[in-house]
């Protein structure tokens, strides 16, 4: 018998970008998506307060979709509390990771850029991997909170400004030989259009959706098949995000119960 979706989340609308990859990796899976959108930017929040924070909001996530497979479309949630997720959940968990190890492996200068909030910049997690798997390349790392607010923006209907763009991305520019850029924050892909269009040449996009959707198929069992619109859950009722979801095949937003 059938189980229940797959369920995607983040602080804000930045999984919808990695929603997009699972429908394409696994197009007859039911989907739930879940924002703690009320404490939106959590890259601007102390660890300690995150972690109970996301374990709470998660915990209430799970029990409301019912999910079989938890992906947590979030930089920053991931590299704070997928451990402690893990040992919480009895379901697989799946996390992202920027796409460090791609990026170095492709760019044909060997200088590529990070773009990204400014607490997954300046991880210790992040200059992990960047001293693992990309020792041999010069790493541009630029934080752009501003994105995520341009981001959501979006998804309600609104244009992202131009200026607010090309200013975050001006940093990336100072060196003509910079050939690709990770977006390390998921909210990022959703405006990779203006993005391109704010660059000076061509450059390589890379995120990690892809890859999360790989992983999540290997992972995920007993998945319901899709049905209708999924499930969406949020910590704080905003009509804006009711059209947004809608898009990508999200029912309007419930609100979250938390304990």
């Amino acid at each position: 018998m059938s189980g229940g979706p797959i369920l995607v989340f983040d602080s804000g609308v930045g999984g919808l970008s990695v929603v997009t990859a699972l429908r394409h990796q696994l197009p007859e899976a039911a989907l739930a998506y879940a924002c703690d959108n009320a404490m939106l930017p959590y890259g601007l929040r102390e660890d300690d307060w995150l972690v109970a924070r996301i374990l709470r909001v998660c915990e209430a996530a799970v029990s409301a979709s019912r999910c079989v497979t938890l992906v947590v479309a979030c930089n920053t949630a991931s590299t704070l509390a997928l451990d402690a997720l893990r040992s919480r959940l009895a379901i697989p968990v799946v996390g992202t990771v920027p796409a460090i190890k791609p990026a170095a492996a492709s760019s044909r200068s060997g200088h590529f850029g990070l773009l990204a909030t400014s607490a997954t910049v300046a991880r210790p997690y992040t200059l992990g991997l960047i001293e693992a798997f990309a020792a041999h390349c010069r790493v541009t790392r630029v934080a752009a909170d501003e994105l995520v607010r341009e981001a959501e923006r979006w998804l309600a209907g609104e244009a992202p400004d131009p200026a607010v763009i090309r200013r975050a991305l001006a940093p990336l520019w100072e060196d003509p030989r910079l050939d690709t850029v990770v977006l390390g924050c998921t909210h990022f892909p959703l405006l990779r259009d203006f993005l391109a269009a704010a660059a000076p040449r061509e450059i390589a996009w890379i995120d990690s959706s892809e890859a999360i959707a790989r992983r999540t198929a290997q992972v995920a069992r007993g998945v319901a098949p899709r049905c209708g619109p999924g499930e969406s859950h949020v910590t704080a009722l905003d009509p804006r995000l009711t059209a947004g979801l809608a898009r990508f095949g999200f029912a309007e937003p419930r609100l979250l119960e938390l304990d």
